[in-house]
C-alpha cells in the first residue's frame, strides 16, 4: 500500500488515482523466494560492510575475511533468487546456510564469551534454512516441467476465429493511402492485390 500512496506523488493531473493494488500474479512460493532474495541482499551488504563487527558479536574474532566472503556469496545468491530462475538461487542459499551453520557451530563452544549471540544466530539460520527449503520445494513444483518436454503451443493460433477465417482479412479491407502508393518502375514490380 505504501507504493500505491507514493505513486500519487508522481501522478500527473488528470491521471486516475490508484485506489488499491490489484492481485499479484506471483505464487506464494515466488513471493517467499523474493522475500528471501531481499533478505540475502540486506545480509550480504551487512556482511560486506561490517564483517569485523559481526565476527566480534558472534565471538568469531579474526574471521572478518570469511564473513566478508560470506557476504559476497549472499549477494550472488540474491541475484539469482530475485531472477527468473529462482530455484538456482534458492539452492545456493541452502548451500550457503550449511556453510553458515558450520561456521556458527564453531562459535558455540564453552570458551566463547559470546556463545549466547552465536546460539541465537544459529537458531535464526536454522529457521531461515527451513524457509529456504520450503521456498525451493514450492518454486520447483510450481515451475516444473517433465524432463525433455517442451511447451506445446500447436493448438494456439493467436487468432480468435482461427487461421482460415483470418487469412486475407487485412488485404481485403485495406486501401493503401495515396502517399504510400508506389510509382513508376517500382509499381510494375509489385504483385497486384
Amino acid at each position: 500500500m505504501l507504493l500505491t500512496n507514493l505513486s500519487h506523488i508522481a501522478r500527473s493531473k488528470g491521471d486516475p488515482r490508484v485506489l488499491r493494488p490489484g492481485p499479484s500474479s506471483l505464487a506464494s512460493a515466488d513471493r517467499l523466494a523474493r522475500a528471501l532474495g531481499w533478505l540475502s541482499v540486506g545480509l550480504g551488504v551487512t556482511e560486506l560492510v561490517a564483517p569485523g563487527r559481526l565476527a566480534h558479536m558472534l565471538g568469531l574474532d579474526g574471521r572478518g575475511g570469511l564473513i566478508r566472503f560470506y557476504g559476497a556469496r549472499e549477494l550472488a545468491s540474491a541475484v539469482t533468487t530475485l531472477s527468473v530462475n529462482k530455484s538456482t538461487g534458492l539452492a545456493a542459499r541452502i548451500a550457503g546456510d550449511a556453510l553458515d551453520l558450520a561456521t556458527l557451530t564453531s562459535a558455540l563452544g564453552r570458551n566463547n564469551p559470546k556463545r549466547g549471540n552465536a546460539a541465537l544466530a544459529t537458531a535464526l539460520v536454522v529457521g531461515i534454512t527451513l524457509l529456504d527449503v520450503v521456498a525451493y520445494a514450492g518454486v520447483t513444483v510450481a515451475h516444473r516441467r517433465a524432463p525433455g518436454s517442451r511447451r506445446d503451443y500447436s493448438d494456439r493460433s493467436g487468432l480468435p476465429r482461427g487461421v482460415p477465417v483470418s487469412r486475407g482479412l487485412a488485404r481485403k479491407d485495406f486501401t493503401t493511402p495515396a502517399d504510400y502508393q508506389a510509382e513508376g518502375s517500382v509499381a510494375a514490380m509489385l504483385p497486384a492485390a
